[in-house]
C-alpha cells in the first residue's frame, strides 16, 4: 500500500525554520543531512517518527540562496490541532505569525486558522473535532 511520505518545502536559512516548526509548531528535528558536493541541507520535522506512518515536512536548504518567489500554484500546509484557538494564542506568544484567526470557514461550520512561517508558506490549522468532515 502506498503511503503518502512528506512534503517539501524550499527555505532561505534552515536554522530560522527548524526553530519555526519545532520551537513555535511544537515538531520533533527527526534528521538532518547534509550534501557538501551538491550545497544542500536536508532536516526532516514532524509530530512523529516517519517509521510508525507519520507524514513529515522536509526543510531544504540550498546553499546560498536565501529567498525563493513561492509562486501561486503551491496552497498550504494543514495540521489537526485539538484546539486551534489556544495553539493561535501560543503561536502567537512565540513569535509566529497568524494570518487568519481561528473561526469558521467562510460558508460552513469547520474552524481554521492560518499561520505563516518564515519564508511566507502558509500552514492550515483545522480544529481536530472537524477535521475529519472535509471542509464546509
Amino acid at each position: 500500500m502506498s503511503q503518502l511520505l512528506h512534503t517539501m518545502l524550499r527555505v532561505g536559512n534552515l536554522e530560522r525554520s527548524i526553530a519555526f516548526y519545532t520551537k513555535v509548531l511544537g515538531m520533533k528535528l527527526l534528521r538532518q543531512s547534509e550534501n557538501p558536493e551538491y550545497q544542500y541541507t536536508l532536516a526532516f520535522v514532524g509530530y512523529g517518527e516517519e517509521s510508525s506512518g507519520q507524514a513529515v515536512i522536509e526543510l531544504t536548504y540550498n546553499w546560498g540562496t536565501e529567498k525563493y518567489d513561492l509562486g501561486n500554484g503551491f496552497g498550504h500546509i494543514a495540521i489537526g490541532a485539538e484546539d486551534i484557538y489556544a495553539r493561535c494564542d501560543a503561536i502567537r506568544a512565540a513569535g509566529g505569525k497568524i494570518t487568519r484567526e481561528p473561526g469558521p470557514v467562510a460558508g460552513g461550520s469547520t474552524e481554521i486558522a492560518f499561520v505563516e512561517d518564515p519564508d511566507g508558506y502558509k500552514i492550515e490549522l483545522i480544529q481536530m473535532s472537524s477535521a475529519q468532515k472535509g471542509l464546509g
